[in-house]
């Protein structure tokens, strides 16, 4: 599946509490295998119970999120991908987290190092299609 520009902004404000809620969850499953290591720090968010619901929620909202169409590419820090074509090249629009909004996108043989800003609507936006 092919996003346009406004499709995967879209998207991205639907899927948004989702992803905010991998982040929350991620952080208590970090927070959770600290505690349970040999000498870890205490906490107060529990134990092995709460670990291993945390990591079903966690694949739960990772499932979520790909069965968008969108490409969750790291967890810490959050990337999310949307496939899309501009002015005819396949590209990847990048969400990293703490990202405000859909701002960035990269050539798809480039990767996150290719990262440019989102200028303009290109032309050809309009005519992204579903190659699934």
């Amino acid at each position: 599946m092919l996003f346009t520009v406004p499709q995967a902004r879209a998207e991205l404000a639907r899927i948004r509490p989702k992803l905010d809620q991998l982040v929350a969850v991620r952080a208590d499953a970090a927070e959770l295998a600290a505690s349970l290591a040999p000498g870890g720090p205490p906490t107060t968010l529990g134990g092995m119970p709460e670990l291993k619901a945390a990591e079903a929620l966690l694949d739960e909202l990772i499932t979520a999120v790909q069965e968008t169409g969108a490409h969750l590419k790291g967890l810490a820090p959050l990337l999310v991908d949307f496939p899309a074509e501009l002015d005819g090249v396949d590209v990847l629009l990048c969400w990293l987290e703490g990202d405000a909004g859909l701002t960035w996108y990269h050539r798809i043989d480039l990767g996150f190092a290719g990262r440019r800003p989102l200028t303009a609507e290109p032309a050809t936006d309009a005519t992204a299609q579903d190659r699934t």
